[in-house]
């Protein structure tokens, strides 16, 4: 007999220590080294978050300027690098596009020793903006841009070199929120697979190329995309409504709403849904926004479930004119923080991660002539 399996998918499980952040704990629910993801948010730019999370506490204002130059300096794409991303055709899915720049700039610029593990993380924290972008203009506008912009923040270089052109002060600072909001989640997914190839004493490019491989699948990065994809056609809140109780009779799985471990909210949905509200206002069309709200409540009304961080991100990010393809990079621009902190975590008090199984294939059995077979 089999052994009955439990924890499936480790859901539930512990599987190692972390300072770094608490999900489903305290605060608003979400807290990056002690401090509520609320409260950073409302307070601080994406790169003292990222100085936090990685370094372990906020940076004065001497340090983060230190920082923010230090990264600025970073920005320019080897012309290897440049030569790979010409090559991706537009077909490919832009996740692809990052696992494919992460690997190559580790060939360009392998991590020869954990010493420089803060310094490969940097330069991957200034490159990546620029790298999917430059990507992105080439293979879908036959356009080169200039990735050393004068952009002051990773905020505003993301929009900059999407764009080519200087954004909004509002447009930045949406952009601050939602890389703060994405920064760092405990042991989801892609950083358990970050961790696990940490454990094997990898260098920094595999434990990061490893976890957007994770992230890339629709059942973690991608639901932002999918909830664009939800609402993107819904011409009115009736109409939206109409639609969602068509697809919960038709027991049909929506995107972005529920979540593994938060039970009655996620923190993050409440500050993303505020910008997304001043975002329609701006725009003069709130229609977008409007049957967001109505989806919310629907879903809420008829199955208590409640919208997590990637669903008003849709919204949001269009507003800004963020193409849908390019939502899931974002992530990785932001969570490259997470990931490379529990990288170096695991680093510190470093065992390989190594888990048991429960086997239910058949007995053991002989192997007889191959005639008999």
């Amino acid at each position: 007999m089999a052994k009955e399996l439990s924890g499936a998918g480790l859901r539930g499980q512990v599987a190692g220590k972390t300072a770094l952040s608490t999900v489903g704990q305290t605060g608003s629910g979400l807290t990056y080294r002690g401090y509520d993801v609320k409260d950073l948010a409302a307070n601080c730019v994406f790169e003292e978050v990222a100085y936090l999370i990685l370094k372990g506490e906020l940076p004065t204002q001497t340090q983060l300027d230190e920082y923010k130059a230090s990264l600025k300096s970073m920005r320019a794409l080897p012309e290897a690098l440049k030569t790979v991303l010409e090559q991706i055709p537009a077909t490919a899915h832009p996740m692809d596009v990052m696992r494919t720049g992460c690997s190559m700039l580790g060939n360009l610029e392998t991590e020869e020793s954990f010493d420089a593990q803060q310094q490969v993380t940097d330069r991957m924290l200034a490159v990546f903006p620029g790298m999917i972008n430059y990507w992105y203009n080439f293979s879908h506008n036959s356009k080169r841009v200039n990735v050393e912009t004068d952009a002051d923040s990773i905020a505003e270089q993301f929009l900059w070199t999407l764009h080519d052109e200087k954004p909004s002060e509002l447009h930045v600072q949406v952009m601050q929120a939602s890389l703060i909001l994405y920064a760092e989640h405990e042991f989801n997914a892609s950083t358990f697979t970050a961790r696990v190839c940490a454990s094997t004493l990898s260098d920094m490019h595999s434990c990061v190329t490893g976890a957007i491989g994770s992230l890339r699948g629709p059942l973690h990065g991608g639901a932002n995309e999918a909830a664009m994809e939800l609402i993107e056609n819904m011409t009115s809140p009736e109409q939206a409504e109409e639609q969602i109780m068509g697809m919960l009779a038709r027991k049909d799985k929506i995107m972005g709403f529920g979540h593994a471990i938060y039970r009655e909210s996620d923190p993050r949905n409440a500050v993303i849904k505020e910008w997304s509200e001043k975002l329609a206002q701006k725009n003069g069309d709130t229609n977008l926004y409007d049957v967001s709200v109505r989806c919310e409540a629907v879903m809420w009304r008829e199955k208590k479930l409640f919208c997590n961080a990637d669903f008003f991100h849709a919204s949001a990010y269009n507003y800004m004119g963020i193409p849908t393809k390019l939502f899931t990079p974002i992530f990785v621009c932001s969570r490259l923080t997470g990931w490379a902190a529990h990288v170096m975590e695991q680093r510190a008090d470093n065992r390989i991660i190594r888990p048991s199984a429960d086997y239910v294939g058949v007995e053991p059995r002989e192997v007889g002539p191959i005639s008999a077979r």
